[in-house]
């Protein structure tokens, strides 16, 4: 009965959300945008916010304030003040791309409108957006108010953590050999026993199993014993869904409905997310490289991203076959 009322909810808001600002036909780059298809995203999305909440006042989290954050843990909060929107980026979820689009948005690039022209070396450039701590504390309460849209893109966690392996462990581009020199050199000299000297030298060849072991053992992964690497760090504490209340909660397996939806609710009617991204095929991959891990090693790492799972309702079925009890 309540998930029937819940519904009923969520449509009837997503039409007064219409009536407010009209949902209207589009053909943003190319691309058909419908008010019906906008309509459906929004009712979904309305969902996903009213489920997180729920999750946030289970786990007792629904009372913290923006004035609980600090610095690092607003990092990855981008503000765009003339669109009224902010962007909590997370690495492996199509953050790239949407820096890209928001260098358009907010007119940082001038060499065209593709946003795929724009290098993503550019897009991750230390300086290039505000960010929600450069803010007053005035500014930082309207972000909070009902005028901004609050956009987070979230993905399956262990899909994510997975994407993260094998482009900076399992890869040969730029990025990875970095990693592999840091992160992979560092897995091999402290987890493997008798490492050759090539492992020892290039960290090139860390399996997905010392990458899981190297992330249980939290001397090693976590620095200065609070935070791990951005690209496999949880979510929840990247973005805080529950001080900040993501207005717009959008999923990899959705990502151009979503990101179609936050770019219309910003205003940025001349925009779309670009379509032309290379498809993942992570998520084919799962099994593959899970099902050689020990089952205590899968519940530990359940463990470390359980608010994930939680806050953003994704399960193990697709990792395992089966859920934990």
């Amino acid at each position: 009965m309540h998930r029937l009322v819940s519904l009923w909810f969520c449509i009837s808001l997503v039409f007064t959300l219409a009536r407010c600002t009209p949902f209207e036909d589009g053909n943003n780059n190319n691309v058909k945008i419908t008010k019906r298809s906008l309509e459906l995203t929004q009712t979904i999305n309305i969902q996903r916010q009213e489920y997180m909440q729920r999750q946030c006042e289970l786990l007792g989290e629904h009372t913290q304030t923006q004035e609980d954050l600090t610095e690092l843990q607003m990092d990855h909060m981008i503000v765009d003040k003339q669109h009224k929107l902010l962007y909590c980026y997370v690495p492996k979820v199509a953050c790239t791309n949407w820096k890209r689009v928001l260098m358009l948005l907010t007119g940082k690039w001038h060499n065209g409108t593709d946003p795929l022209q724009i290098p993503g070396s550019l897009a991750h450039s230390v300086g290039m957006f505000t960010k929600f701590y450069d803010l007053t504390d005035q500014e930082k309460q309207q972000v909070l108010s009902e005028d901004y849209t609050r956009f987070i893109l979230v993905r399956h966690p262990f899909e994510r953590l997975l994407s993260a392996y094998r482009n900076k462990l399992e890869g040969d581009s730029p990025s990875a050999q970095y990693f592999q020199s840091r992160v992979g050199r560092q897995i091999v000299r402290e987890l493997r026993p008798e490492a050759s000297n090539k492992s020892l030298e290039h960290g090139d060849d860390v399996t997905f199993g010392e990458f899981v072991e190297y992330l249980l053992t939290p001397e090693l992964s976590r620095s200065n014993q609070s935070a791990y690497n951005e690209h496999w760090e949880v979510i929840a504490k990247l973005c805080n869904p529950c001080i900040m209340k993501y207005n717009v909660l959008g999923k990899y397996d959705t990502l151009l409905d979503d990101s179609a939806l936050a770019l219309y609710l910003a205003g940025a009617t001349n925009l779309t997310f670009p379509t032309g991204h290379k498809p993942s095929s992570t998520r084919a991959n799962l099994r593959k490289y899970f099902d050689p891990l020990p089952i205590g090693a899968i519940r530990q790492l359940y463990e470390i991203y359980e608010e994930d799972f939680r806050f953003f309702d994704y399960g193990m079925d697709d990792v395992l076959g089966f859920e934990f009890g």
